[in-house]
């Protein structure tokens, strides 16, 4: 027998508000029990957990997420990103298309947005 990842817990200073951050960027709701204020935060759909601690982000993500838009494309994915509240870190697309952005969340957290399907393809 062996183990499944049931979910993968974020330490922050805010769980509601760093988990609503996600659950916009995912299109994912969070669980209908969440409040402001909880100490807990989860959106079930995508198996991500937010935990309040009393600690502030410390140096790099040693994980972070990739994530690949599905219905626009990278770049307008950003865009909407940084409407979030999101913040960009690094850009790394290049002139022909390829590469990514490092954005990172409101709290700090590293990720990258990368191409869509359809930009690979083409």
């Amino acid at each position: 027998m062996s183990s499944v990842i049931r979910h993968v817990t974020i330490d922050c200073l805010d769980a509601y508000t760093l988990g609503s951050f996600w659950a916009q960027a995912l299109g994912q709701p969070l669980h209908p029990d969440d409040l402001p204020g909880d100490p807990e935060a989860l959106i079930e759909g995508a198996g991500l957990l937010f935990v309040t601690v009393p600690e502030p982000k410390a140096g790099k993500n040693r994980l972070h997420f990739d994530l690949q838009p599905q219905d626009r494309t990278r770049d307008e994915e950003v865009t909407r990103l940084l409407g979030l509240g999101a913040v960009l870190v690094d850009d790394r697309r290049n002139e022909d298309g390829t590469g990514w952005a490092v954005l990172a969340d409101l709290e700090g957290n590293e990720f990258c947005v990368e191409r869509s399907k359809a930009e690979r393809a083409a």
